[in-house]
């Protein structure tokens, strides 16, 4: 699978300010937002989540290969397994999760599970966070900007609120067209943010840069 910037955009937004001991990431695909959590902080335990055979394996050796393997983990499970079989509780809480919910399914079965919400609906996603979160925890996403006010209301039915909210846009004239949630047990007024991508083609915006350098070889 190729590594898409909504799963980089999340990895590098996410706070790790009250130093993590303990990640996990639901529906790693390759495990790259495992990797950013794991090269941003010092977080001991950073577990992963894949359903998917062929992406587990592809994640388990990313994670072998890279220079954190010692404080990394890939389930091959389900969410619904893995609530009900763990009982430890994680400070983040990460997904990148499947949103396109439109009635098409093309002839890779792969790659629909990756991109179908039925493979991972947004309220399954949303109370398996709410058991698994720390009590002081957070749990990031992002989503589409269109699904944002519908999955804010789903998460504040299991009392998670959003603390941080990131509408991103690909350029200065475009729509938003994702949304970066972050979530606490905490009911507090959200922080706003915005960021484009690029300037045009290519041509990134020093904030975009900023945000993702540490994670390219070219930038």
């Amino acid at each position: 699978m190729k590594i898409g910037t909504d799963g980089v955009l999340l990895g590098a937004w996410t706070s790790i300010k009250d130093n993590p001991f303990s990640v996990l990431d639901i529906g790693a695909g390759t495990g790259i937002i495992a990797l950013q959590l794991a090269q941003r902080s010092n977080a001991q335990m950073i577990d992963a989540i894949e359903i998917d055979q062929n992406a587990y394996e592809q994640c388990v050796n990313n994670f072998e290969n890279s220079s954190w393997g010692d404080r990394l983990f890939c389930y091959h499970a389900s969410l619904k397994e893995f609530v009900e079989e763990f009982d430890d509780k994680y400070d983040i809480i990460i997904s990148n999760p499947p949103f396109y919910s439109e009635d098409y399914k093309s002839s890779n079965d792969s790659r629909d599970i990756a991109r179908f919400t039925d493979s991972l609906p947004f309220n399954e996603l949303i109370e398996s966070a709410s058991l698994l979160l720390s009590d002081e925890g957070i749990f990031a996403v992002i989503v589409p900007r269109k699904e944002e006010d519908r999955f804010i209301n789903m998460a504040s039915k299991v009392n998670l609120f959003p603390n941080r909210i990131c509408r991103v846009r690909g350029n200065e004239t475009s729509e938003e067209k994702r949304s970066l949630l972050e979530f606490s047990f905490e009911n507090i007024s959200p922080k706003l943010e915005y960021l484009t991508i690029e300037t045009s083609r290519h041509n990134y915006t020093e904030a975009y840069k900023k945000l993702v350098s540490d994670f390219y070889i070219k930038m």
